[in-house]
């Protein structure tokens, strides 16, 4: 069992910034990939951002160029800088992560509120 715990979401203006972070209960060595989905009222959960155990990241198309993922292994947490933030970007953020040992199984952390608004 794995569990995921998620800070630094909140309220933040057009064009502001926050840094998401995700701390997970087990080794990143365990970790296959780790990153964040989002989900606004109304609409289908989406992958915003990955980053595997080899450092590969993925984004996606929406946030290219505005949001950043990284790890520190040594912390076991993975960060999502967001900056440019748009009001659009408004969602609540899941992180989520795939062990190496269990590359089909997905766990889920409680995920945090990101509100973009003047």
């Amino acid at each position: 069992q794995v569990q995921l715990v998620e800070s630094g979401g909140g309220l933040v203006q057009p064009g502001g910034s926050l840094r998401l972070s995700c701390t997970a209960s087990v080794s990143m060595s365990s970790i296959y990939a780790m990153g964040w989905y989002r989900q606004a009222p109304g609409k289908q959960r989406e992958l915003v951002a990955a980053i595997t155990s080899g450092g590969i990241t993925n984004y996606a198309d929406s946030v290219k160029d505005r949001f950043t993922i990284s790890r520190d292994n040594a912390k076991n947490t993975v960060y999502l800088q967001m900056d440019s933030l748009k009001p659009e970007d408004t969602a609540r953020f899941y992180c989520y992560a795939r062990l190496a040992s269990r590359p089909g199984s997905v766990y889920w952390g409680q995920g945090t509120q990101v509100t973009v608004s003047s």
